[in-house]
């Protein structure tokens, strides 16, 4: 049975040829009516093409009809001409399709620097805008894949005062991801009407909650973007005590898509869930969290399946949160190891061998009495990570 989709939209996807022959590598999600558009994007100054082009045009109307992704080329740091580029293929599915380009919103992802294949994107836009209607969720989101190892999807469909609303979410990514927002390329449609400043706030909290909290190596992309539509197709209208319930929803799709993507981090074998308790604030608690969690010590102990506490406890040491070692205890997979200032009596080696034998590794550190708290998810570091990026533009 196929996910469902939002009432009011139709997807398309094509075999361009970006970067593999026969592999859908172009996507395309419409709206038969408008939809207020929510839009989160990347931090990293190095902003992609599709990037700067999609916030000029939310930033001059909050409401679109389309989002247009294509794999295979980034299109980032190519300078005006990647600007104009990409322009140009607003223009030309707008025309293939009817609508206007300034209701299309690009995203791209692929190899840095490269300019867009124009040539191969004006064979293959009539074949993408005649697919629309006919692609499920799930061949939209196998279209948006790169190194990603299987697709990525998740919906919610919730009660609210007038009826029944849908949110379907997508999401691509497994390698460059250490959100400070986005986290890669990710999309959730609704069919339910909201307003513009309420729907855009809705998904910078969700975004803080889920996807900025998923971590695989440590890297912040170019092209990190997050597009939200609703289209009130559903002739449901999300307001005042309708908008929590809603936000729930969105939370829970974003963070399923989250761990998904750590998940499937390059190479990746397990899922670290890296708790940070008793801080003296949230951001020292976050501070030892991202610490632990991008270290490469830890991640290589926890792809070989060793209890390494000391690479845990030197990567607190070294996070910049302020705490006393003294009053540091640290679990793993509900087994302490580590209390004042030395490993725990238990024969945690052993108590530990079939835990760690598991995708999921929760690893619990209190570092004192204080209220801060964090929690991250995070891949570990494999041989095969290495293989994949050794070589990437190959």
């Amino acid at each position: 049975m196929h996910t469902p989709l939002p009432k009011g939209f139709k997807l398309g996807t094509f075999a361009a040829g970006f970067r593999k022959a026969d592999k859908p590598d172009l996507a395309l999600a419409v709206s038969e009516r408008p939809a207020t558009t929510a839009g989160v994007f990347t931090t990293n100054l190095f902003k992609a093409a599709p990037v700067v082009v999609a916030q000029e045009l939310l930033q001059a109307r909050k409401e679109t009809r389309a989002v247009l992704i294509n794999t295979g080329q980034a299109n980032a740091c190519t300078g005006a001409e990647g600007i104009a580029n990409c322009r140009a293929t607003l223009d030309m599915v707008a025309k293939a399709t009817g609508l206007a380009p300034h209701d299309i919103l690009p995203a791209s992802t692929g190899v840095i620097g490269a300019q867009l294949k124009m040539d191969v994107w004006e064979k293959a836009v009539p074949g993408l805008a005649h697919s629309v209607g006919a692609s499920t969720v799930e061949d939209f989101a196998r279209a948006i894949m790169t190194t990603d190892s299987f697709p990525k999807y998740a919906h919610e469909q919730v009660a609210l005062i007038g009826g029944k609303v849908t949110l379907t979410g997508v999401a691509k990514g497994a390698g460059m991801i250490c959100p400070n927002m986005a986290t890669m390329l990710s999309m959730v449609l609704c069919d339910a009407e909201v307003e513009p400043a309420p729907w855009q706030s809705m998904f910078e909290r969700a975004v803080t909650q889920t996807y900025n909290r998923a971590t695989v190596d440590g890297d912040t992309s170019t092209n990190d973007t997050l597009y939200g539509l609703a289209n009130g197709a559903s002739g449901v209208t999300a307001a005042g005590s309708d908008l929590p319930v809603l936000e729930a929803a969105l939370v829970r799709i974003l963070n399923k898509l989250a761990y998904m993507l750590v998940q499937d981090g390059e190479g990746a074998t397990k899922v670290m869930h890296i708790h940070v308790h008793g801080a003296r604030n949230t951001a020292d608690a976050e501070l030892a969290a991202r610490t632990v969690g991008h270290s490469p010590l830890v991640k290589t102990a926890m792809y070989g399946k060793d209890a390494n506490w000391g690479r845990i406890v030197a990567a607190l040491g070294r996070s910049g949160a302020h705490f006393d070692p003294a009053e540091v205890r640290g679990s793993m997979c509900g087994i302490e190891i580590f209390a004042h200032e030395q490993p725990t009596d238990s024969n945690f080696d052993e108590l530990l061998k079939a835990p760690l034998n598991e995708r999921d590794i929760h690893i619990d550190i209190t570092l004192g009495t204080g209220n801060g708290t964090y929690s991250l998810m995070a891949s570990d570091l494999t041989h095969e990570y290495v293989s994949i990026n050794g070589d990437y533009r190959s």
